[in-house]
């Protein structure tokens, strides 16, 4: 006569845990290997159901794996909106201006981002005027060094086609 491994006695299973409720993938495969060493010798289990509960099984780890890649890739994600948004710092944005009379565009100004703030819940870029502007706000992102380069490249562009 075969013996039950004494590790799955309910006092041991019961005192065994963290709180933790769920069953695992180690926990499914050791009630499988426990229902396979111990079944009726005159009544095996049949292959069919064998292939069904390692396919269970398979699935679950499979289900577990995705979950936890799932979770480290939205954890990952979820990045506060001020390391969010520090990579703009010492660019050169473009926003519009309001009319206030009318509420529409009056014009389109741009500044040198000097650093990333949140406030009450907004991510607001502080500019070197000091001015505040909605990260939702922004229409063009430019690096100051491309901008002065191209400037330069344009004086010369047109002066080299006026000949």
């Amino acid at each position: 006569m075969t013996k039950i491994d004494p590790s799955f006695y309910l006092q041991n299973q019961q005192t065994r845990g963290s709180g933790d409720s769920s069953l695992g993938k180690d926990d499914f495969l050791k009630i499988l290997m426990a229902q396979i060493q111990n079944q009726n010798p005159l009544d095996p289990m049949k292959d069919k159901e064998f292939i069904s509960q390692m396919t269970q099984f398979s699935s679950l780890e499979q289900m577990t794996n995705m979950s936890q890649a799932f979770q480290s890739f939205s954890q990952s994600q979820s990045l506060p909106p001020v390391i969010q948004y520090s990579h703009l710092i010492g660019k050169e944005v473009s926003y519009p201006v309001l009319d206030e009379e009318t509420g529409f565009v009056d014009r389109i100004e741009t500044g040198v981002v000097q650093s990333v703030n949140q406030k009450d819940g907004k991510t607001q870029l502080e500019l070197e005027g000091g001015q505040f502007v909605n990260v939702f706000d922004i229409q063009k992102v430019r690096n100051e060094a491309e901008q002065e380069s191209s400037e330069d490249g344009q004086v010369e562009d047109s002066s080299g086609t006026d000949e």
